[in-house]
């Protein structure tokens, strides 16, 4: 079964015998050609893909799961929707490698907000599809990760985290638990944080496109 993720894709400039490939992951409420924005400016050798979450929202923009409110306006989200679209963007990654010459074994991942919370929960429950993960404006939701996943191998997967101080949509402390959490999982991970809201800087997209060159 196909996961029909629609998605924007950027041929490498620099074509090699297989490819590395840079799966971008939007944010709730916008869709795939908002981080694709930037993709004239990533590394030429990866192949760039920015795929589009698959709940539509009203009047416009995607969602990976629905946020709802309840009567005290407490956010909470839809668990089950989230473990659906982590296991779509696990298939995503198998179709794009059964169809385009990449190299499976260096696929990272950039996610933005709830594309990174995405990208957390696919990279911790199966290492083996992912090399990097860029972790821009989200947390780790543990409910998200599949049973055991504890046990997995991570000593290959490598992390580069950043949050705004004064971000207003998911708060900084929730970031900060990342490291931690990470390094009880063996797994190091490089973190950074800007003075600015719910977005990514100049300054931190020159440093994690710095750490990509890094960890190629």
């Amino acid at each position: 079964m196909k996961s029909n993720i629609e998605y924007l894709i950027r041929e490498p400039k620099i074509k090699k015998e297989k490819n590395p490939l840079l799966l971008l992951l939007h944010g709730y409420g916008s869709n795939e050609e908002d981080l694709f924005s930037f993709a004239s400016e990533l590394p030429d050798e990866y192949y760039v893909v920015s795929a589009r979450a698959p709940y539509n929202l009203q009047p416009y923009g995607h969602a990976w799961y629905a946020i709802n409110f309840d009567a005290d306006e407490n956010k909470f989200s839809d668990i089950d929707q989230a473990k659906e679209s982590r296991d779509l963007i696990a298939k995503l990654i198998n179709e794009l490698i059964s169809e385009l010459p990449i190299d499976f074994q260096n696929v990272t991942l950039i996610g933005f907000s709830q594309g990174t919370i995405l990208s957390y929960a696919v990279a911790l429950s199966y290492p083996e599809k992912v090399k990097n993960v860029i972790a821009l404006s989200g947390h780790i939701n543990t409910d998200l990760l599949v049973p055991g996943y504890e046990k997995n191998d991570f000593r290959h997967l490598n992390l580069f985290i950043s949050h705004g101080t004064v971000d207003q949509v998911i708060p900084v402390e929730w970031a900060r638990k990342a490291p931690d959490l990470l390094k009880k999982l063996g797994i190091e991970a490089t973190y950074k944080e800007y003075p600015i809201g719910h977005g990514v800087s100049p300054q931190n997209f020159y440093d994690f496109r710095n750490w990509l060159e890094n960890h190629k």
